[in-house]
C-alpha cells in the first residue's frame, strides 16, 4: 500500500516529521514502512522553458530547430522532431548535463550537424505517464519560466510503501493509514465532513437494487449522478493515483479508484442508461453464465461466484471486475454508483477460478466493513460534483443493509492487561491509546466498543496489543521466562553452520538467501553442465523452472544488484542447497558454502585468506590448495581447488571474464564453493593447547630453481613432507623470474625454522633434515639449488 505524505496532509499535521523519522515510528507501533521514495531525487537540472523562435533544420525535414528562454541570459539551442511544439508554448527542458527518471542523463550534441543544448520532454520521459506519449508536454501558459519542473508539476513528494498484513484491511487506505499515524504520533485527525448537494428528484424514480440471496452481499449502497460529461481528471487526481501504481482512465473511473484508495472501499459506475430494466440484482451466477469483462474478455461464470446482473443479463462480477455491456463510455451521461459489501469466500473463489485477481477482490477478500459504504459512496458523489461542473446528484441513496452490523464490546480490563503485558501503564493512558485508534471506552462501566472497521480484535489480548504498540513495544520490559526448564540444544552440524556464519561475517561478509531455482540459461552462462537437473513441475516461470546443480550463478546475481546499485565493494556469503538428481528418487541435496565478492581490496588471494581462515576457524588442518585450469567457470590462471587430507572440498578464484560478461559484470568477481559436507567431516572444536618452547629455533633459508609451470604448492608439499620432526614451520618470501635463472625457470625462496622440544639441535640434525628436503625436490621436480 503506497500513502503519498501529501495525501496524508488532509487528514492530520505532519509539521516538523521527517521521512525517516515516519518510517521508524510507524514500523515501531505495527504499521510497517516498507521504504520512503520521492520522484523529485531522480531530476536534475531539469527547468520550463519558453519557445521564442522555431526555425527549420538545414538538413533534416522532419527536425526543427528551437530557441529556448531557461529563464539564464540568453536562450538556448534545442532541436527536436516534435510536431505539438509552437512559438510561444510553455515547456519542460532538460539543459545540458541534467538527470530524467530511470537514470537518463541529457548532455548537449548535435543533430544531423545542427548543436543541441538540451531536450524539450514529454510525459513519459518525466515519468508522469504510463504511456507512450505523442509530443512534448505542453504548460499552461502562465507557468513560470525557468522554474524547477519538479516544483511546476509538484513532483517534491515522498511516497510511503507499506506492508500491510491481512488481518487489517482497514490500513490498505489512505485514511486507514492516517488513523494509524495521528494515533503514533498524537496528532489529531481531520476527517472531513461530506457535502454533497443532492436535487429534489427520488433515487427511487431512477434505479432499484435487490439483494436475491444474502449470503452474498451483506450491504449495496447506490447513488444516481445525472447530467454528467466525460473527461479527464485533474492532474492533482493523476499524480495521487499515479503515486500509488493507478492509471488514470477518466474522470467517473479515476474517482471509484480514488475513494478505492482513500476509504479502502472497492466501488464501481455504471452506465445507467445500459442497465437494462434500471435495477441492480445481487445473485448467485447461473452455472455456464456468460460475460465480456470489461478487459474485453469472454468469461463462464459458475454458481460460486456473485454476479451483478440487471433484469436480463449479467453486467458484472461481484468484487472483480464489471462487465463491457454496462462500462462508462466517452458517450455516458447518467452513472449510477456502487459501493457494497461482497461475500469476502466467494469473492476470492471468483477471482481465483476466473483467474483475475484484482485491487478490488484483494481488498473484498480480506473482510471489510459494511459501515464504510455510505461514505464512500457519499464522497464519490461530493468529488465528482467538484470536477464535474453541471453534473447532479439526485436526491436520496440506495441502501439494502438487511443485517446491520453491530459493533463488539469487551471488557476494560487495565489490570489483567498490565499482567499480561509485564507493565505498569496507568488506566487512563490505556484508555488514551485506545481512544486515538477509534475505540471507544467508557470507565464507568469498564467496557471497549471496538470499532466495525477493526475485525481482527475478538478478546483481551488483542485490545492488550493495541495498547502495547503505541506504549511502544521498545519500552515494554525485558523478564526471565517462568516455568519448568527445557534442556536442550542444537547438534553438531547446525553448530558448526552457526560457527560457519560466524567466521564470515567476522571477515566482513554479509550473510544472504536466494532461490533455489534458477533459470536453465544460467548453466549456459555460467559454463556449468545442464545435461542432468531437476526439472519443476509447477514453475513460476520459464526463468524459475530448474534447480539449480551449482551455487555459483546465485552469488554471481547477488553481487551483480550490488554492483548496479553502485556499490563500490561486496562481500558476501551464502549456505544454500544444491540438488543432483538420481534417476527416479529424489534428489540428492547437498549444502554448500558459497563466498563471493569484488572490489578495490578484493583479488584471489584475498579470497584464499577468507577460505583458509574459515578452515582454520573449524579446527581443520592438512588442506591443501591446487591449481585448478580445467574448471571451465574460473579464470585459468587464478584457480585453485580446495582439498582436506586428499579429499575435495571444492573450488576457489576468479570468475572467468567471459561468465562476468553474459552477467552485464564489467569487473573481477571472486568465487568460492565449499561442500558443506566435507566440512563437517572433518570440522572439530577440540583444540590441543602446548607450552610456548623452552629451546631456541635454528632458521634456514633454501632457494631452489624450477620449471616456470610448476606451482609452488607442489614444492610446499614436497618440504613438508620431507622436513622430518624437528621442521617447525616454513614461508615463502621471494618468486624471481628472469636471465640469472634462465629461460623457463624460475627462483622460489623459502624461510625454515627447526626446533626441537626438549633439546637444541646440532647443526648435522639441521643439515640432514635440509638433505633430506633438497633431495626430494630435486627428483620428484627437478630442481637445483640456486
Amino acid at each position: 500500500m503506497n500513502l503519498p505524505i501529501s495525501w496524508l496532509k488532509d487528514y492530520m499535521n505532519t509539521d516538523g516529521i521527517t521521512d525517516s523519522e515516519f518510517a521508524d515510528k510507524m514500523t515501531m507501533s505495527g504499521s510497517i514502512v516498507e521504504k520512503i521514495t520521492n520522484p523529485a531525487s531522480e531530476f536534475k537540472n531539469v527547468v520550463t522553458g519558453k519557445i521564442l523562435k522555431i526555425e527549420k533544420h538545414p538538413d533534416a525535414d522532419k527536425l526543427v530547430v528551437c530557441q529556448v528562454d531557461t529563464g539564464e541570459t540568453e536562450p538556448i539551442q534545442i532541436v527536436t522532431g516534435a510536431k505539438n511544439v509552437f512559438e510561444g508554448a510553455v515547456v519542460p527542458v532538460a539543459k545540458h548535463k541534467s538527470l530524467l527518471p530511470g537514470g537518463v542523463k541529457i548532455t548537449k550534441g548535435k543533430l544531423r550537424g545542427v548543436e543541441s543544448f538540451g531536450m524539450m520532454c514529454s510525459t513519459d520521459e518525466l515519468g508522469i505517464s504510463d504511456e507512450r506519449a505523442t509530443g512534448i508536454l505542453i504548460l499552461p501558459d502562465n507557468t513560470p519560466v525557468g522554474e524547477d519542473i519538479v516544483k511546476t508539476l509538484g513532483l517534491d513528494e515522498s511516497v510511503a510503501e507499506f506492508e500491510i498484513t491481512s488481518n487489517r484491511p482497514d490500513c490498505m487506505s489512505i485514511i486507514g493509514l492516517a488513523r494509524e499515524a495521528a494515533a503514533t504520533f498524537n496528532r489529531e485527525l481531520r476527517i472531513p465532513e461530506i457535502n454533497v448537494k443532492e436535487n429534489n428528484e427520488d433515487v427511487k424514480d431512477y434505479a432499484a437494487v435487490e439483494i436475491a440471496d444474502n449470503e452474498t452481499c451483506s450491504r449495496f449502497t447506490a447513488r444516481v449522478v445525472k447530467n454528467i460529461k466525460i473527461a479527464p481528471s485533474p492532474e492533482w487526481i493523476k499524480r495521487r493515483l499515479k503515486a500509488c501504481g493507478i492509471r488514470a482512465i477518466n474522470n467517473v473511473v479515476d474517482i471509484t479508484n480514488y475513494i478505492m484508495l482513500e476509504y479502502g472501499q472497492p466501488m464501481h459506475a455504471y452506465d445507467l442508461d445500459h442497465v437494462e430494466g434500471r435495477k441492480i440484482i445481487v445473485r448467485r451466477a447461473a452455472e455456464g453464465e456468460q460475460l465480456e469483462t470489461l478487459d474485453d474478455q469472454p468469461r463462464t461464470l459458475s454458481h460460486d461466484m456473485i454476479a451483478i446482473s440487471d433484469t436480463k443479463r449479467a453486467i458484472g462480477v461481484a468484487g472483480v471486475m464489471g462487465g463491457a455491456n454496462s462500462e462508462v463510455t466517452d458517450d455516458t451521461v447518467t452513472v449510477l454508483f456502487e459501493s457494497a459489501n461482497f461475500n469476502a469466500v466467494l469473492v476470492r473463489r471468483g477471482a481465483k477460478a476466473l483467474g483475475m485477481r484484482t485491487d478490488a477482490s484483494a481488498l473484498f477478500e480480506k473482510g471489510l466493513d459494511p459501515e464504510n459504504c455510505m461514505d464512500a459512496v457519499n464522497r464519490a458523489c461530493e468529488l465528482l460534483q467538484n470536477i464535474c461542473p453541471g453534473c447532479e446528484v439526485i436526491g436520496g441513496i440506495i441502501d439494502v443493509y438487511p443485517n446491520k452490523k453491530q459493533p463488539l464490546v469487551l471488557p476494560f480490563e487495565p489490570d489483567k492487561m498490565n499482567r499480561f503485558l509485564g507493565t505498569d501503564i496507568p488506566s487512563g493512558d490505556m484508555a488514551d491509546y485506545l481512544s486515538r485508534l477509534g475505540f471507544k471506552v467508557d470507565t464507568s462501566s469498564m467496557n471497549v466498543t471496538v470499532p466495525t472497521f477493526r475485525g481482527d480484535i475478538e478478546s483481551m489480548a488483542d485490545i492488550s496489543e493495541e495498547v502495547a504498540r503505541l506504549y511502544g513495544y521498545d519500552n515494554l520490559p525485558t523478564t526471565m521466562m517462568k516455568g519448568r526448564v527445557v534442556v536442550g540444544g542444537k547438534s553438531f552440524k547446525q553448530k558448526i553452520e552457526d560457527r560457519i556464519k560466524d567466521l564470515l561475517t567476522a571477515y566482513g561478509l554479509y550473510e544472504t538467501m536466494t532461490y533455489s531455482f534458477i533459470d536453465p540459461k544460467e548453466f549456459e552462462m555460467t559454463r556449468v553442465p545442464s545435461d542432468n537437473t531437476v526439472k519443476i513441475l509447477n514453475p513460476l516461470g520459464e526463468e524459475n523452472s530448474v534447480m539449480r546443480t551449482s551455487m555459483l550463478s546465485s552469488v554471481i546475481k547477488t553481487l551483480k544488484t550490488n554492483y548496479n546499485r553502485r556499490a563500490a565493494s561486496a562481500k558476501i556469503f551464502e549456505l544454500g542447497t544444491i540438488y543432483l538428481p538420481c534417476g527416479e528418487v529424489l534428489p540428492d541435496e547437498r549444502q554448500v558454502a558459497a563466498i563471493g565478492m569484488y572490489g578495490a581490496d578484493v583479488d584471489f588471494f584475498a579470497l584464499k585468506g577468507v577460505v583458509q581462515g574459515l578452515l582454520e576457524g573449524l579446527g581443520i588442518t592438512n588442506c591443501s590448495l591446487t591449481a585448478e585450469r580445467e574448471n571451465a567457470s574460473y579464470h585459468p590462471g587464478r584457480c585453485a581447488m580446495v582439498s582436506i587430507r586428499g579429499e575435495k572440498l571444492g573450488y576457489l578464484g576468479q570468475v572467468h571474464p567471459s561468465v562476468a560478461e553474459e552477467f552485464k559484470v564489467d569487473t573481477e568477481l571472486y568465487c568460492a564453493e565449499l561442500d558443506f559436507s566435507v566440512l563437517l567431516k572433518y570440522a572439530t572444536f577440540d583444540r590441543a593447547f602446548k607450552p610456548l618452547p623452552r629451546f631456541p629455533a635454528s632458521a634456514r633459508d633454501l632457494a631452489v630453481v624450477i620449471d616456470k609451470a610448476l606451482s609452488v604448492g607442489e614444492i610446499e608439499r614436497i618440504i613438508s613432507s620431507s622436513g622430518g620432526k624437528f621442521l617447525e614451520s616454513y614461508e615463502l618470501f621471494d618468486v624471481y623470474e628472469g636471465a640469472q635463472v634462465g629461460k623457463g625457470k624460475k627462483s622460489a625462496a623459502y624461510s625454515l625454522t627447526f626446533r626441537a622440544a626438549d633439546k637444541t639441535l646440532t647443526d648435522s640434525e639441521i643439515n640432514e633434515a635440509m638433505d633430506n628436503i633438497l633431495g626430494n625436490l630435486k627428483r620428484e621436480l627437478g630442481a637445483e639449488l640456486r
